[in-house]
């Protein structure tokens, strides 16, 4: 008798896009970490994570480049962080606006209030002694934190990781280059050495294409051929 095995589904090999966060949603986000209680002795838990979101959202950080940070790689005389020991052991300078400067400073005053003496090597991100608060850690309390934000994920969109904060900031940064006219092309390497990346091709991988962006490139290239039809007609 012939033997009759039970063939196993295919995995699936499309990949599922990952979920963008927009303004209002990463909102929603800062606000409930906000709201974190302290347990087990931690101290500002809910603030600390507020401002971790906030520069892994607002200037597109990897979980680990924000876990590392020191209190010396922020420079708020210059409007400048120091990312040290990145993906590809490389240093970079990473500007940042006057919102994020805020954020930065209102932590910093509040974190050496919390502590007799804080050296410019000490964590920026501690909540119990000067134990720097882990990526793991980082990550977990996101995924703790989304079921209350009741998202709406999109058919074919992946739950949403701590990752796609990053991701979203490749993203919109595209999006309002667009809408402010500029060419997202003679851009993307300035992109690219923003987020640390080696080549421009590993940034194009978080330039997932949204209903918006494609909206918006199918205007510029609408605008381009109208104004090519014009210089061709007699």
């Amino acid at each position: 008798m012939a033997r009759h095995s039970c063939a196993r589904p295919r995995r699936s090999t499309r990949a599922r896009l990952p979920f963008l966060f927009d303004d209002d949603t990463a909102r929603r986000l800062f606000e409930i970490s906000d709201m974190l209680p302290d347990k087990g002795g931690t101290v500002s838990r809910g603030p600390t994570f507020r401002v971790i979101f906030t520069l892994l959202y607002g200037l597109g950080l990897r979980v680990g480049e924000v876990a590392r940070l020191a209190v010396g790689d922020v420079d708020l005389i210059r409007d400048l962080l120091v990312i040290r020991e990145t993906k590809f052991y490389k240093s970079r300078l990473v500007p940042f606006g006057p919102r994020i400067g805020t954020v930065l400073g209102e932590h910093l005053a509040r974190r050496t209030r919390q502590s007799t003496m804080v050296s410019p090597s000490a964590p920026i991100f501690s909540l119990r002694g000067d134990r720097p608060v882990s990526a793991g850690t980082i990550s977990q309390t996101f995924h703790q934190l989304v079921p209350r934000l009741q998202l709406s994920i999109p058919d074919g969109t992946a739950s949403p990781r701590v990752h796609d904060l990053r991701h979203a900031f490749a993203v919109g940064t595209l999006l309002r280059w667009y809408r402010s006219g500029v060419d997202p092309n003679a851009r993307l390497l300035q992109l690219s050495t923003f987020l640390g990346h080696v080549r421009p091709a590993s940034t194009a991988v978080y330039l997932t294409i949204t209903p918006a962006l494609l909206r918006e490139a199918s205007a510029r290239f609408e605008q381009w051929a109208r104004s090519a039809v014009t210089e061709m007609t007699p």
